[in-house]
């Protein structure tokens, strides 16, 4: 017996092939710091959802030159590559919008660090692109 997602869509390989490829693609620019091209593969406003370290919930919606200052800050300075070992599990909402929830492992200069996120992506004309990010702990940022 073959259950449907409770969106009533089955995404096809193609859908499931290609939103790997976004991701490979955008952890590739990420492990380089190369925020401009990770900036290339967002729609803009991009949402955010998150919390601060008061434990409020918070939500805002960041401009191209926000992303690139604060991700730039955030990513830091340095030649060394950031590598990334993750775990997604899309749910496609129908062929253009996915949510991808993911637990990845960031290493940076000898420094591990587990991360819990879910992000939303929207393909526009045959292409994914970045448009949600949900995670904890960026709400002072915002």
């Amino acid at each position: 017996m073959t259950f449907l997602p409770d969106t009533g869509y089955v995404p096809t390989d193609e859908d499931r092939t290609s939103l790997e490829a976004w991701f490979a693609e955008y952890d590739a620019q990420s492990a380089k710091r190369n925020v401009e091209r990770m900036a290339d593969m967002t729609v803009f406003p991009l949402n955010l959802v998150s919390d601060d370290s008061a434990g409020n919930g918070r939500s805002a919606q960041w401009t191209r030159e926000q992303f690139v200052a604060t991700m730039t800050q955030v990513m830091g300075e340095g030649s060394e590559d950031i590598t990334f070992a993750s775990t997604r599990t899309p749910v496609f909402l129908s062929p253009s919008m996915a949510v991808v929830f993911t637990d990845s492992a960031m290493t940076q200069e000898g420094r591990t660090q587990q991360l819990r996120y879910a992000d939303i992506l929207v393909r526009r004309d045959g292409k994914w692109a970045f448009q949600t990010m949900i995670q904890s702990g960026w709400g002072d940022n915002l």
